[in-house]
């Protein structure tokens, strides 16, 4: 390339030509110039002013309910309201736990509006770290509960007679276990190596741990649980595993929640969920806006909209959610409803937080080893 090239190429500005451009307008016509450069002004706080108008027509949400359930009601909410929902998930594993470490470490730089939990006790927990807008702070809305899953093939959801007679059994068959009508049958020696369950330091099944804990006291709940870790159960990834591993046949029984027993069922799963008893917990779904959330209009909207009765019917129809009752575990409507919480006992949050890093270093020093 000749020096020449060379030059023209060092030359050429953009910028330059561009006020060049306008120097030469303003000089033949000041008025074109002064027109220039208000529609330019115009164009760029117009730019500006988009921007920011679709900044604020969002939301953020952190969402421990399970994405395939959530995202359809999330959707439903755009369409009827304008307000694109960034939606940020967690995984099976460790579930609300991880979202929960997430708002406390955001507190004093909120990066999220609402929270969606799960399960209650994180919610409670949350509330109590101040995470939550003074007033109105949470709800709970639906339920869905802890139950025993059974695999139908190893398992008879009734107890066998005392006595079998073998004679009358077909030549392949085998004898069905009973199924447990406690949890504290679980440290026998016929359920040994055959029961599944989530890590007891995350989800429901923390909860559930927890709840237990505070039901049978400190020294019956820590000899079951060293009875259940010596008895070799399957310690899992999340209650849907749990399902798929009883499913399969790998365990005949498991702890778990009834929306993955449905979801098993759904794929033809040889599965079922054990009648509900005081052992076991109703667990509602809760909902809170973040205090200085970035976007606290559309956060109320949001908050509002996830406890309208037909989003927790949805959830009902999708088998997310077992009742649309709101606040179910605080006094249901329905004769349903008042059996089911006849039928449980349900914890002192307050003790039950104040007894948490306890409960959970003890979880840790027993099913971690």
């Amino acid at each position: 390339m000749s020096k020449t090239n060379d030059k023209r190429k060092e030359s050429y500005d953009p910028k330059e030509n561009f006020w060049r451009f306008f120097r030469m307008v303003a000089h033949f016509d000041p008025f074109l110039f002064i027109g220039l450069v208000a529609v330019s002004i115009a164009l760029l706080l117009g730019g500006f002013s988009c921007r920011k108008s679709t900044l604020n027509e969002q939301v953020v949400i952190y969402a421990a309910q399970d994405q395939v359930y959530a995202e359809p009601i999330l959707r439903e909410f755009e369409k009827e309201t304008g307000i694109k929902v960034k939606a940020v998930y967690d995984s099976e594993a460790v579930k609300t736990v991880g979202l929960a470490n997430r708002l406390l470490a955001e507190r004093s730089h909120p990066q999220c509006d609402v929270f969606w939990g799960n399960e209650e006790m994180r919610t409670r927990q949350l509330a109590a770290q101040n995470v939550f807008r003074e007033t109105n702070g949470w709800a709970a809305f639906g339920y869905r509960s802890r139950r025993i899953v059974i695999n139908t093939n190893l398992v008879s959801e009734r107890r066998p007679p005392a006595r079998l007679d073998e004679t009358t059994l077909p030549k392949r068959a085998v004898p069905e276990a009973g199924a447990p009508t406690s949890l504290l049958e679980l440290t026998n020696e016929i359920w040994r190596g055959k029961v599944a369950l989530a890590f007891p330091q995350f989800g429901t099944t923390a909860t559930h741990f927890h709840a237990l804990r505070q039901l049978w006291g400190e020294e019956r709940w820590l000899a079951w649980c060293r009875a259940v870790a010596a008895n070799k159960p399957f310690i899992v990834d999340g209650n849907s595993v749990v399902v798929k591993q009883v499913a399969r046949g790998e365990a005949w029984i498991g702890l778990t929640d009834s929306d993955d027993i449905f979801a098993g069922q759904r794929e033809g799963a040889p599965v079922a969920m054990l009648p509900i008893s005081e052992e076991q917990l109703l667990i509602p779904n809760t909902v809170g806006v973040i205090r200085n959330a970035p976007h606290p209009t559309n956060a109320q909207k949001l908050f509002d909209y996830l406890q309208r009765r037909e989003v927790a019917e949805k959830l009902v129809q999708a088998k997310a959610l077992e009742s649309s009752e709101g606040g179910a575990l605080r006094g249901p409507t329905s004769e349903a409803g008042a059996s089911q919480r006849s039928a449980l006992r349900q914890p002192d949050w307050d003790a039950l937080l104040r007894d948490l890093e306890t409960t959970t270093k003890q979880l840790n020093e027993i099913f971690l080893r």
